[in-house]
């Protein structure tokens, strides 16, 4: 990390600890992790006590014609906490491409191809920004996910219709793929710039992986998205004892 890129870094995190404001009721804040190109919120819901065993991530959509996850982070939001969890769950990081129904933000760029890890200059519908960190909605997400770093993140994606095996220990994703019941297997090609993999390649004792909704979600599985996240998280705070 460069020098400059530090101290940015620095300035991000300060700013996000004193934006911390009431939230629902059952979501114990609602915090403010950083602003879109046209200026809209990017929210973020924590329940569960600063000090459980475990930390969980749930991102709903990336990419604003892909939002079927918003509506199990909703759920998540809606429900109580669960014992040994500290949740965290954001909507969208892409609230302007939400607004436009565009894969991209209001710049056309991905966001899931402007994170720093293995990032390439591309163009097209997967524009990857003039660089690294370039938009701050990828910024705002990668201070937040600095400053919390969750054990288990989990980025909702659409429409192939599987989980992700991601590169690195593949349990949490295992175990996920059997509770929504939806296939485990590995998506092919690099994805340069992508957030789940920058952060498998930035916390590597972390673990980070892309749900896959189909295309058509029923309300169904919109429930069952949001039960097997809990169920996942609450397995992952009380491992069963042989």
């Amino acid at each position: 990390m460069s020098e400059r890129l530090r101290l940015r870094l620095i300035g991000t995190l300060a700013l996000a600890a004193l934006l911390f404001v009431p939230g629902s009721a059952h979501a114990d804040l609602r915090i403010n992790i950083g602003r879109s190109v046209q200026d809209r919120p990017i929210v973020a819901f924590r329940s569960g006590p600063e000090d459980a065993p475990l930390e969980v991530l749930v991102v709903g959509a990336i990419h604003g014609d892909e939002t079927a996850g918003m509506r199990i982070a909703d759920r998540l939001i809606q429900a109580p906490p669960i014992p040994g969890v500290r949740l965290l769950v954001v909507p969208t990081v892409n609230p302007d491409g939400v607004a436009a129904g565009t894969r991209g933000n209001a710049h056309g760029v991905d966001l899931n191809r402007n994170f720093p890890y293995r990032w390439l200059p591309l163009d097209g519908g997967e524009y990857s920004g003039a660089h690294p960190l370039s938009e701050p909605e990828a910024w705002g997400a990668y201070g937040f996910i600095y400053l919390n770093r969750p054990d288990v993140t989990i980025w909702f994606h659409q429409p192939f219709g599987l989980i992700d095996r991601p590169s690195g220990n593949p349990f949490a994703a295992h175990r996920f793929s059997e509770l929504i019941g939806l296939p485990l297997h590995r998506l092919p090609g690099r994805y340069p710039g992508s957030a789940s993999r920058w952060q498998t390649h930035a916390f590597p004792q972390s673990t980070a992986f892309v749900a896959e909704l189909p295309r058509h979600v029923s309300g169904a599985l919109v429930r069952r998205g949001a039960t097997s996240v809990r169920t996942l998280a609450a397995e992952l705070a009380s491992p069963a004892i042989d």
